[in-house]
C-alpha cells in the first residue's frame, strides 16, 4: 500500500490544480502546477520516493534518489522563472536560502546528537545496559514491560531509532528460544520508542523540526507526556496478555564500561541543557547550543588522550573525529533531498493546494489526525516539513497535535517509522511486517486514545 500513496497524492493534486491555481499564484509560489514542467516535477518526486520506499529490495541508499530529484526539481523551477518577472527570480533565491537555512540548522543539530550517541556506543554505554538486562533473569512478562518502559523514557534523550535498536538487541538476546516473545516485544518497543519521542524535541526528527521552527518552546512539548503515555500503554496492555508466561534461559553476559563513559553521558546531558537554555532564555537557535556542547566532548577527548600514559592505553586513544565520521550521513543527506524536494514543489504551488484542501476545507484537527495516519505509510519527515512549509494558521494546541499524530502514527505499520524498519532488519524473519500488522488494531486504539487524551488534557 505504501508504494501507491505517492501516486494517490499526485493524482489528487493533478485533479485539483485548476481550482487551486489562483490561490497558488497569489501566495509566495509561482503558481505553475498546471504546466507540463510543473507536473513533471511532481512525477520526479513520486518516482524518487518510490525508490526510497523500495530501499530494502533495490539496495539503493535512500539519499541518492531524493538528492537527484531535488536538483531536477529546482532545475525545473529555474526554467519556469527564466525570462519572467524578475521578482520571481528573486523569490526563487529567497526560497532556496530559506530551505538551506532549515537544512543547515537541522543537520548541525543532528550531527552533534549522532556524535554523542556514537561516542557513548564506542565507550560501551549501551552494550553494558544490554548486558545488565539480559543477566538479571527476568521473566518474559517482566522483560516485555521493562524494555517497553526503557524505550519510552530513553527515546526522548537518545532518539527513537537508537533506543529501538538497543532494546531490540535485549529482546533478541533473552528471547532466542521464543520467537513469539521477540515479535511481541519488538512491536512494543517500536510503539514505546515512537511514543516517547513525541514529547521531546530530542526524541524524533518531527518534534525537532517543530521546535526549531519556533512553533512550540522546549517545555511546551512536555504537555504531550500524558497522551504519549496513553499511546504506549493501551497497546502494551493488550499485547501483554499474549506474552509467554515462562522464564527465558539464563544468560551470563558482562560488559565493562570504557574509561570516561559516564562522563560522556553527563556531557551529553549538559549539551542538551545548553541547547535548551540557548533557545529558552537567550532566544538563540538550538543548533548553536548543540554545537557549543560538542566542544565539551572535544575538550574532554583531548583531556583523555593527554592523560593516557601506558603503552597499552595508547592504542585505545579516543578520537572524537572518528565518531563524527560514523554519523548517519545517508540520513543527513536524505534530509537534504527531502527538504529541497518539498521546498521546490512548494515553490511551484503544490503545497498551497494541499494546505487549502486539508486545513481550510477539512479543518486543522481533521487534517492533523489524517496526516498522522498518512505518516504510517509515508515517512513522517516529508509530511512534517510540508506542513511547516505550508505554515497553516494554527494555535499551539494544533501544532502539538500534528507533532503527536505524525510522531506516533508511524507506529501503525512496521514500515511507518525508522525504528520499525531498523528492527525488521535486526530481527529479520521474526519481527516482520505481518507480525506487526497483526496488532495494528491495538496500536490504532492507542493512537485514537492518545488523540482523545490530548483533547481532554490540553484543549484548554
Amino acid at each position: 500500500m505504501k508504494r501507491w500513496i505517492p501516486f494517490g497524492i499526485g493524482l489528487f493534486l493533478m485533479t485539483h490544480v485548476t481550482d487551486a491555481f489562483a490561490s497558488a499564484a497569489s501566495s509566495g509560489s509561482i503558481g505553475m502546477v498546471n504546466t507540463p514542467l510543473g507536473i513533471a516535477a511532481l512525477l520526479i518526486f513520486v518516482v524518487a520516493y518510490l525508490a526510497v520506499m523500495g530501499e530494502e529490495f533495490i539496495h539503493l541508499r535512500k539519499s541518492k534518489p531524493v538528492i537527484l530529484a531535488a536538483g531536477l526539481i529546482w532545475l525545473i523551477n529555474a526554467i519556469l522563472v527564466s525570462g519572467s518577472d524578475p521578482a520571481q527570480s528573486e523569490q526563487l533565491e529567497i526560497v532556496l536560502e530559506h530551505n538551506l537555512l532549515e537544512y543547515a540548522s537541522l543537520m548541525l543539530f543532528l550531527l552533534v546528537a549522532m556524535t554523542y550517541i556514537n561516542a557513548m556506543t564506542e565507550r560501551n554505554v549501551f552494550e553494558a545496559l544490554r548486558a545488565w538486562l539480559v543477566s538479571r533473569n527476568f521473566s518474559y512478562q517482566q522483560l516485555f514491560w521493562i524494555t517497553g518502559f526503557l524505550a519510552f523514557f530513553l527515546s526522548p534523550i537518545a532518539d527513537n531509532l537508537t533506543t529501538a535498536l538497543l532494546m531490540g538487541a535485549v529482546c533478541l538476546s533473552v528471547g532466542a528460544g521464543s520467537p513469539k516473545f521477540v515479535a511481541l516485544a519488538c512491536v512494543n518497543v517500536v510503539v514505546a520508542a515512537n511514543a516517547g519521542g513525541a514529547f521531546s524535541p530530542f526524541g524524533d526528527i518531527t518534534t525537532l523540526m517543530v521546535w526549531q521552527s519556533g512553533k512550540a518552546s522546549f517545555f511546551e512539548f512536555l504537555v504531550l507526556f500524558i497522551p504519549s503515555v496513553v499511546n504506549f500503554l493501551v497497546p502494551a496492555a493488550i499485547m501483554s496478555f499474549a506474552v509467554p508466561k515462562d522464564l527465558p534461559a539464563s544468560v551470563e553476559d558482562r560488559v565493562e564500561l570504557k574509561r570516561g563513559a559516564l562522563i560522556i553521558c553527563g556531557l551529553f546531558l549538559c549539551t542538551i541543557a545548553t541547547a535548551v537554555s540557548f533557545e529558552q532564555f537567550l532566544h538563540l537557535p538550538p543548533y548553536l547550543g548543540m554545537m557549543t556542547g560538542l566542544s565539551y566532548l572535544f575538550f574532554y577527548g583531548y583531556y583523555m588522550n593527554l592523560t593516557t600514559r601506558t603503552s597499552s592505553q595508547a592504542f585505545e586513544q579516543f578520537n572524537i573525529f572518528n565518531e563524527v565520521a560514523q554519523a548517519e550521513w545517508d540520513t543527513l543527506f536524505f534530509f537534504f533531498g527531502v527538504i529541497f524536494c518539498v521546498g521546490g514543489l512548494g515553490f511551484i504551488g503544490y503545497l498551497e493546494i494541499v494546505s487549502s484542501y486539508l486545513y481550510l476545507d477539512m479543518g486543522p484537527s481533521f487534517a492533523n489526525i489524517t496526516l498522522g495516519l498518512i505518516s504510517a505509510v509515508v515517512d513522517n519527515i516529508p509530511v512534517m516539513f510540508a506542513v511547516l512549509t505550508m505554515d497553516p494558521e494554527m494555535d499551539l494546541f494544533q501544532w502539538l497535535l500534528i507533532t503527536l499524530a505524525t510522531g506516533t502514527g508511524g507506529s501503525l505499520l512496521s514500515i511507518g517509522s525508522a525504528a520499525g524498519v531498523a528492527l525488521m532488519g535486526q530481527a529479520r524473519g521474526v519481527y516482520t511486517f505481518f507480525s506487526h500488522l497483526k496488532w495494528i488494531w491495538a496500536i490504532a486504539l492507542g493512537y485514537a486514545a492518545s488523540i482523545y487524551a490530548h483533547f481532554l488534557v490540553n484543549a484548554a
